[in-house]
């Protein structure tokens, strides 16, 4: 960690929407070297948000905590830093080793929700989902807030979940749980994933649609999904959530292998990753203006879902036949 004595201009940290929590934002943003850190606001203690912070805001309603890393309509594709100390977020990069924006899938704008993670919880890689067939991709859970509100990055909201959709991608399973802020004025009504379709109609459908396609400008190929791609209900999701809350718990307590995952946290007494918040410092806030983007985050990419469902089929009897060939 970096002191907090620094000749760069620096500002308060950010408090966003009244929370909990603040944010020292290090570095321009749109650049592989900017960082989000977190820290609780009523006292100032550094704190890593895939570990420290609950997954739970009340347990007994059942309402989560959710940290928004990708506000909705946006394109930068900001993430959780699994391997950094205190986990900061971080933009993820791209296959030319640049900061990942995400690309315009017709008739979409960046993200269709505020995506985020669930804090504690862990897709564990080391372990074969008996519905899927898949590993887990090594990250919290993802979680997509359907609410009216455009959050910010960073924000730790508090959400209903309402169900969930099995993605396979690059042969990992990547859970998707759907969530609703329990502040929205919708919130009271939507319940059950029924409801979504209900009071929300078409959302669902182009949820799954936007996970399919969204890799494919980057030259991959479409994504697959489990359980016929079918959106689960809130009671199963909550059984996905809390087999994915059992292995962070046995992640952070070191009774799984880490193995790139920091497990560094001011919280968590008696765990491995332990440290003592009074020697943690934290940089300072810099609220630095934006990088130049060299992308046009405007464009709209056109594709035709019927040939990529021909690719996949071409793919699969193009396989079969080298097989045969080789018989």
């Amino acid at each position: 960690m970096t002191s907090k004595s620094s000749s760069t201009t620096t500002s308060k940290p950010q408090i966003v929407n009244n929370s909990e929590y603040s944010l020292r934002r290090v570095g321009r943003p749109y650049t592989k070297d900017y960082r989000i850190y977190f820290e609780r606001s009523h006292d100032g203690v550094a704190v890593s948000p895939f570990h420290d912070i609950p997954l739970f805001h009340d347990q007994e309603t059942g309402v989560l905590n959710m940290v928004v890393e990708v506000p909705r309509w946006t394109a930068a594709k900001f993430e959780i830093s699994r391997n950094e100390s205190l986990n900061p977020i971080h933009q993820d990069s791209s296959a030319n080793n640049k900061p990942r924006f995400v690309k315009n899938c017709f008739p979409y704008k960046g993200y269709i929700w505020n995506y985020g993670a669930l804090p504690q919880t862990w897709e564990d890689p080391n372990s074969k989902n008996p519905d899927t067939g898949k590993k887990g991709d090594n990250d919290p859970l993802d979680a997509c807030e359907i609410g009216r509100a455009i959050a910010t990055t960073g924000e730790v909201k508090r959400v209903k979940v309402l169900g969930i959709l099995a993605l396979i991608d690059s042969g990992e399973t990547d859970w998707k749980v759907l969530v609703i802020d329990e502040r929205d004025p919708h919130a009271e009504k939507l319940n059950d994933i029924g409801d979504v379709e209900k009071y929300f109609p078409g959302l669902l459908d182009a949820t799954r649609d936007w996970f399919r396609i969204y890799k494919v400008p980057d030259g991959k190929e479409a994504n697959e999904f489990a359980l016929k791609g079918e959106f689960m209900d809130r009671k199963y999701a909550n059984g996905v959530i809390k087999e994915c809350a059992d292995a962070w718990r046995k992640l952070i307590t070191g009774e799984t292998e880490p193995g790139v995952v920091s497990l560094d946290n001011t919280t968590l007494a008696g765990t491995p990753g332990k440290l003592d918040p009074d020697e943690v410092d934290l940089p300072p806030d810099q609220d630095l203006s934006p990088a130049p983007i060299d992308q046009d985050l405007d464009e709209w990419i056109y594709l035709d879902r019927d040939e990529l469902d021909s690719s996949v089929s071409s793919l699969e009897t193009s396989t079969l036949r080298i097989l045969v060939d080789l018989r």
